[in-house]
């Protein structure tokens, strides 16, 4: 039956609508380089690590300025984050960091921190925001803000987006093609990257795509009050994440992780990432790079396309 406000159920929508629906974001091509040398200097396969720093944001996203929930976001920032450089560097390890603007502005030297260690930094919306709660007009201010606060503190405009809390929109796609971006991490439609199609056409746009059983947050997350719990030991998602990076191996393939520093930077769970780029830095012909790196790499053509020099809005 109908809703109150006289709109059909999905189970009574006709075949153009429920296509409609289907066919607004979808997976293009497979970017997947052909042949035997798909990756720079012989590699087998293709290692992309990334952290979505987000420290205080999801809360104040939320109204939860409570100071234990700040506290927990300040940990990030405070111990997570120079931990996880300081393990980077002693693997050699090229990531990139998915930072919101109100964490750059609360922080100022942060994004400059993670660039002057040769890592990339990305947009990761405004405050964390939940886009599929906002307009376009709104999606497009914020993340046009989001992009200028990051261009204007490390002098370098951010090719990449990972929505936050990978919630994408009807209208993230228009937002991201506006803004110029050469390629998204926030979709999961493939185990490597491909060209996103909007209603069938092709985009232009790289889509590195992120999948939960490669990220932190859905396993070791904790809050207080509700019934989220961590519900795996952190060196037992490390095997999981070694038997992804496995099979991305076998298959020539990209082992693509999110984490998070307030989650991942705790000692007990560090001890898993350190382990993990052992067992990576074990096999000598893997590319450890970057989500820029890896899309310009995949997409030459479309990496050459100019990004905004300034804001889009203006």
């Amino acid at each position: 039956m109908s809703d109150a406000a006289g709109e059909q159920a999905p189970w009574q929508w006709d075949e153009g609508t429920w296509r409609g629906h289907v066919g607004k974001v979808r997976a293009g091509r497979s970017l997947l380089p052909a042949g035997p040398d798909r990756w720079p200097d012989g590699a087998r396969a293709a290692v992309a690590l990334s952290f979505d720093s987000d420290h205080e944001t999801p809360s104040l996203r939320d109204g939860d300025t409570s100071p234990g929930k700040m506290a927990q976001g300040e940990f990030g920032r405070r111990v997570g984050v120079p931990r996880i450089l300081e393990l980077l560097e002693r693997w050699e390890t090229p990531a990139s960091f998915y930072i919101p603007a109100v964490c750059a502005l609360l922080d100022p030297e942060e994004a400059p921190r993670y660039v002057a260690r040769g890592h990339e930094v990305a947009v990761h919306g405004w405050i964390h925001e939940r886009n599929t709660l906002l307009s376009f007009d709104q999606e497009l201010d914020l993340l046009s803000r989001a992009v200028e606060v990051l261009r204007s503190q490390t002098g370098i405009t951010p090719s990449g987006i990972r929505t936050p809390s990978w919630d994408f929109s009807d209208s993230t796609l228009d937002v991201i093609v506006q803004l110029g971006f050469r390629y998204d991490s926030s979709l999961m439609a493939d185990d490597d990257p491909y060209e996103l199609l909007d209603r069938g056409r092709p985009t232009g746009i790289v889509e590195i795509p992120v999948e939960w059983i490669r990220d932190d947050a859905p396993v070791l997350m904790m809050e207080r009050f509700q019934s989220l719990r961590p519900y795996m030991p952190p060196r037992q998602l490390g095997q999981i994440w070694k038997d992804e990076f496995d099979a991305a191996y076998a298959d020539g393939g990209v082992f693509q992780l999110t984490m998070h520093p307030h989650i991942i930077g705790h000692r007990s769970r560090l001890v898993v990432l350190d382990d993990l780029l052992r067992h990576i830095r074990s096999h000598k012909d893997v590319w450890m790079t970057t989500h820029a790196d890896l899309a310009a790499h995949v997409a030459p053509g479309l990496a050459a396309r100019p990004l905004p020099s300034s804001d889009p809005l203006d």
